[in-house]
């Protein structure tokens, strides 16, 4: 039995779920316990995603923020509104939990994920690196037209990217890091779409740019653009400057936690709720 599997049937037996979650987390540490999040998406009803997704433990959010993309299947508008939000949360592992959810709902409809990350895209850095995780995920880029939308949604992105002129925030380098993967995802399912929007943003002078691209150059996938190219992009990017390396997102496990858990918004009533939550266990 997978552990997810064994995860599930633990919490089908608890009526409370919060000391069994933070006792199994997994933090602090390198890794959350991302089996026992995907357990928790399966197995909560909505109102205990919506409690969860609004905690100050992060862990706990963590588990209610990937358990949305679950309700986004079926009840979209207001759980893409709290996804928005919290895609600014100022915890990387929420931030990661958000696109944990987009690609659920991804996984059910590529096409309703499409729509809403275009608008995404339009918006500030840290929802333009949610959508960019989000998207570029190898198991959702399987229909070329999906691909081609994706890759217009990172060359928009890319564009703001190098125009933007607050380039110290953390929201900045928090998208740079994620752009510095997730065109070299996008390009690799569908290269002849890939290769002329990699090149234009290769010739790039912008310093940040050019350190996402040649960052994207550096994944073994890319070789699904051909050897050829790459090794003449590469050659071409080793003989420019050299660039300053960016910092990765990484854990802050010591970091306070805040005053009072965020507000989850209004929810429906409960007769309501119940419903979704018998829709969501079956999707």
């Amino acid at each position: 039995m997978r552990r997810a599997e064994q995860y599930r049937a633990e919490l089908r037996r608890l009526s409370e779920w919060e000391p069994y979650l933070k006792k199994n987390s997994g933090l602090p540490g390198a890794r959350a316990n991302l089996e026992l999040v995907e357990a928790v998406g399966e197995e909560a009803d909505a109102e205990r995603l919506w409690r969860l997704s609004a905690s100050s433990d992060e862990f706990l959010a963590l588990c209610g923020t990937a358990g949305l993309g679950h309700l986004a299947v079926s009840d979209p508008v207001p759980v893409m509104s709290w996804l928005r939000e919290l895609a600014a949360d100022r915890r990387w592992r929420v931030r990661e939990g958000v696109a944990i959810a987009l690609q659920h709902l991804g996984r059910h409809s590529m096409p309703r994920l499409l729509a809403e990350m275009e608008k995404w895209s339009t918006d500030g850095p840290y929802p333009q690196r949610a959508a960019a995780a989000g998207l570029c995920e190898p198991n959702l880029l399987k229909e070329p037209e999906h691909v081609v939308r994706v890759l217009k949604i990172l060359d928009r992105i890319t564009k703001s990217l190098a125009a933007t002129s607050a380039r110290k925030s953390e929201e900045f380098r928090v998208l740079k890091q994620t752009l510095a993967y997730s065109w070299s995802v996008a390009a690799a399912a569908l290269p002849d779409s890939g290769r002329p929007l990699m090149e234009k943003w290769l010739r790039s002078e912008d310093q940040d740019v050019a350190w996402v691209m040649q960052s994207n150059l550096a994944r073994a996938r890319m070789a699904a653009l051909g050897p050829s190219w790459v090794a003449r992009w590469r050659k071409k990017a080793q003989a420019a400057p050299a660039l300053p390396p960016a910092g990765a997102e990484t854990p802050s496990p010591s970091a306070p936690a805040p005053a009072s858990a965020k507000k989850a918004p209004a929810k429906k009533p409960a007769a309501s709720r119940k419903v979704t939550a018998t829709r969501v266990r079956k999707s």
